[in-house]
This record gives structure tokens, C-alpha cells and sequence, in this order.
């Protein structure tokens, strides 16, 4: 599970993935596959969320690991590089970004 604090001392990860609506499910169901068949499973893995808007335009990912070194691992393995393809040609772009939680509020 995700903590949103700026206590902690984990690595948070927000990729953005723009797409058709035509495309929003398929790639959905690719990202759902990744994270219970794979990415759940790597170490430092401590939680994600996967969120759509309203027009199936945009999806973010919202995902959570002890170390960057751990996210960085993930991404460069050949399991996600070849997901990653998959993921790409369903999608006109895809950017992960790695941020640090300065304030959270209840």
C-alpha cells in the first residue's frame, strides 16, 4: 500500500500514458497484467495505483519503491523492457517521473 508522507523515505514513481480512447482498456489490461504477474514481485515494491480520467484519454500509474535503485532495476529488466514495447505501441506517449513527497494532507 502507498504512503503518502513526507516521513517517508521511499521512492515515488508518476507515469502518465496518453492514449486514444480505442486504446484505454487494451492498455489497461497490459498494465494491470505487468503489475500482478511481474512488476508486484520485483524487491522494493511497496504499492501502485493505476487511475483513468473521465475521456479514456489519459492513464496515470502511481507506484511506490524502497530505493530508486529498485524502480531503476525494474524498469531495465528484459521482462519490462519487452512489456514496455507492448505498453508503447498501445499508447501515443508514456513518461515516468520519479518524485520526492514534500507535504501530504488528510
Amino acid at each position: 500500500m502507498p504512503d503518502i508522507s513526507a516521513k517517508s523515505d521511499c521512492q515515488t514513481v508518476i507515469t502518465t500514458f496518453e492514449m486514444t480512447p480505442g486504446t484505454c482498456y487494451d492498455l489497461m489490461e497490459e498494465l494491470k497484467d505487468a503489475y500482478e504477474s511481474f512488476i508486484r514481485h520485483q524487491p522494493g515494491f511497496i504499492g501502485a495505483g493505476l487511475h483513468v480520467n473521465d475521456a479514456q484519454t489519459r492513464i496515470a500509474n502511481y507506484s511506490q519503491w524502497k530505493r530508486r535503485e529498485d524502480f531503476l532495476a525494474m524498469l531495465r529488466s528484459d521482462e519490462m523492457r519487452e512489456r514496455n514495447r507492448r505498453l508503447s505501441a498501445l499508447c501515443k506517449s508514456f513518461e515516468p517521473v520519479m518524485y520526492d513527497v514534500v507535504a501530504s494532507f488528510d
